[in-house]
């Protein structure tokens, strides 16, 4: 009679139940692994049977035949070891073959039995629990990051031969019993903005940009602050919700990238990938596609620095993703679709040499080609940017100074109160729409959202309609000024979209090209 163990593949960021099935079969002594595995899973033939002898059991000298199912997926990684594992003993006559029909069983296994760590583990139990499974024996590593899905029993297997003698009742295992500390240290610690020295009118650009999620694009000459102005933004954005937790530990999860005994990102993601980074790199993929850096900026922060220098290509693809919040990765096998809401902070230098326009330092680059420098960023992706900076150089008499600045404590507190009252907006609006949305901020907002939240003034209008003369905005850009503006007044605490708000936004539009004129 064939044993029969649940398991479970991880589908872009979706689990998907497997079904182990083993069972003899007619010929040499062997095993057969079948269901589109790759080589990883071929490979755990010669795992299952040297870790089922150093667990101190008989592994059958017969033809055994392992059928993945459903055989229509592509099993990869070494998941599927333990539950292979646990079907031979069943198969064996060790253990009965109902010990785990409401069982979810997945996790690594070395040759000397030990469980290791699986990556994917979170959506793996949503997916249990989702199927009405009781409960689930995982990896003792990844035992806190299974257990943040309520109502699923949790066991840690440190080895085969525990869940053997916890299955066969010579040792039970206990459940796994979360505890406070199991949180998330931050995965970058940023720069307090009491330490930066001048630059108010660019902490307010950014302080707005925080409060809003809006996008941001900081230039200027090289060491004027840039980097690390970006690098303090982790420091004033609010704090996650406990469904954005979730959803952002599930991508870290599903990329591997969850640092051991951390089981929950409390903080929101900062990630700085290099300019030489592939776009497969940034928006994902692969021949089995997985989450690339704007994913695992989802919820947070994803900086680009030295932005011109990032190939044309690369910039292009997230064009789609700032403007659907998602990204779709294509393959001729089929489509996998990631989370990517992000928030795009670059900074870049105004020429080759970086200092066009700098007022103490001379460029010595050709117009034509500073002009060209500043043309590796399209008009499409520039229309996407809300706020437009300049960071000057900053004053001998600042830099030497003792006064700190304003703490990126007392700015966060403005900026929470802000997405406070976002929140308490979008959620009102759903309770009396039909309509599901996931709008969280003001950068969040649709069309529909805009018509309804970012009404102007009749002085306001006037303003507007001289601002589309006068800049030739685009619809684009006429909606994202409405969302900025919308946050400014929302930092004020104001019901109403004043006209110093609609000018504030409106200074935030790109200036003309530099190296043009």
């Amino acid at each position: 009679m064939l044993a029969r163990v649940f398991s479970c593949a991880v589908i872009g960021l979706e689990g998907v139940i497997v079904e182990v099935e083993v069972d003899y079969s007619n010929g040499l002594p062997a095993v057969i692994i079948v269901g589109l595995p790759d080589a990883a899973v071929q490979e755990s033939r010669e795992r299952v049977q040297t870790a089922v002898k150093n667990a101190g059991l008989h592994f059958p000298r017969h033809r055994i035949v392992v059928n993945l199912s459903p055989a229509s997926i592509r099993k990869e990684g070494p998941a599927y070891d333990l539950p292979i594992a646990l079907g031979v003993i069943i198969l064996s006559g060790h253990l009965p073959h109902d010990v785990v029909d409401d069982t979810l069983v997945v996790g690594e296994l070395s040759l000397d039995g030990v469980v290791r760590h699986t990556r994917g583990i979170l959506p793996m139990a949503a997916t249990a629990r989702a199927n009405g499974y009781k409960r689930m024996f995982v990896p003792e590593a990844d035992a806190p990051e299974a257990a943040l899905i309520p109502d699923l029993e949790i066991y840690p297997v440190r080895t085969l031969a525990d869940l053997y003698n916890h299955l066969s009742g010579r040792s039970l295992l206990q459940p796994y019993q979360p505890s406070a500390d199991d949180a998330l240290e931050p995965l970058f610690t940023p720069t307090d903005f009491a330490e930066i020295k001048g630059q108010e009118h660019v902490k307010r650009a950014l302080e707005v940009a925080a409060a809003g999620g809006h996008n941001v694009l900081m230039v200027g000459s090289p060491g004027a602050g840039k980097t690390l102005l970006a690098r303090a933004i982790p420091g004033i954005l609010p704090e996650m919700s406990i469904e954005e937790s979730l959803d952002v530990t599930r991508i870290f999860s599903v990329a591997d990238q969850l640092p051991p005994g951390t089981p929950l990102i409390k903080h929101r993601p900062f990630r700085s990938p290099h300019h030489t980074i592939s776009h497969a790199g940034l928006v994902g993929g692969g021949n089995i596609p997985k989450p690339g850096e704007i994913s695992l900026a989802h919820r947070g922060v994803l900086f680009l620095d030295e932005f011109p220098e990032f190939g044309s290509r690369v910039l292009e693809v997230m064009r789609q993703p700032m403007e659907d919040k998602v990204v779709t990765i294509s393959r001729a096998k089929g489509s996998l679709t990631f989370s990517a809401n992000f928030q795009l902070i670059a900074a870049m230098n105004p020429c080759p040499c970086g200092y066009y326009g700098d007022s103490q330092k001379a460029c010595t680059c050709a117009p034509a080609v500073v002009t060209k420098y500043q043309k590796r960023i399209s008009g499409p992706m520039l229309d996407r940017i809300d706020i437009h900076i300049e960071v000057p150089r900053v004053d001998y008499e600042k830099l030497s100074g003792d006064r700190l600045g304003e703490s990126s404590a007392s700015i966060r507190q403005r900026v929470q109160a802000a997405r406070n009252i976002q929140l308490a907006r979008f959620t009102n609006s759903q309770s009396t729409n039909s309509r599901s949305t996931d709008i969280v901020c003001n950068a969040d907002m649709r069309v529909g959202e805009i018509r309804q939240f970012c009404k102007l003034q009749d002085e306001g209008q006037s303003l507007m309609r001289a601002a589309m003369s006068q800049m030739n905005l685009s619809a684009r850009a006429y909606h994202r000024i409405l969302k900025l503006a919308r946050t400014i007044a929302d930092l004020a605490g104001s019901e109403e979209i004043q006209s110093a708000h609609l000018a504030e936004a409106l200074q935030y539009r790109p200036k003309l090209m530099m190296g043009s004129s």
